[in-house]
């Protein structure tokens, strides 16, 4: 708002940040302040994915960001051998490929930070709880 008023010292910060606005760098950083792909949470040690936000990503059969209109979090699993049963609920099983990624697999929040990445379905399922609960016993889990 204080950018808004007419008074001389607001519109010349105005002006200068009008002239940054045509450098790419600047874009990019406000565009990852805006939207918190900047920010890291503390999920644990690893891969340098955790705790980011994961941007939109190419995927073989569409875009990652088309996987959160659910609410729910999101299994991307390149490998084709990981299951997310017991968590179906809240949890999408995506089994595609991104060439913009290396990670085998790639847990997601429904924020689109990444909460584990690996291969191992153990490992996998102790952070499935972790992030979303216990699994649910049944038929399907």
């Amino acid at each position: 708002m204080e950018l808004m008023s007419t008074e001389p010292g607001p519109q010349a910060v105005r002006r200068l940040f009008s002239r940054l606005m045509d450098f790419d760098e600047v874009n990019r950083f406000l565009t990852e302040k805006v939207t918190a792909i900047e920010v890291r949470y503390d999920v644990g040690e690893g891969d340098d994915l955790l705790g980011r936000r994961l941007r939109d990503v190419p995927l073989r059969r569409g875009r990652l960001y088309d996987l959160f209109h659910t609410g729910h979090g999101v299994l991307l699993d390149q490998t084709g051998s990981l299951s997310a049963a017991g968590w179906e609920d809240r949890v999408g099983l995506v089994h595609d490929t991104s060439e913009d990624l290396t990670a085998p697999a790639i847990l997601l929040r429904p924020d689109g930070h990444v909460a584990w990445t690996g291969d191992d379905q153990e490992d996998l399922n102790k952070h499935l709880a972790r992030w979303f609960g216990a699994r649910r016993s049944g038929p399907r889990a």
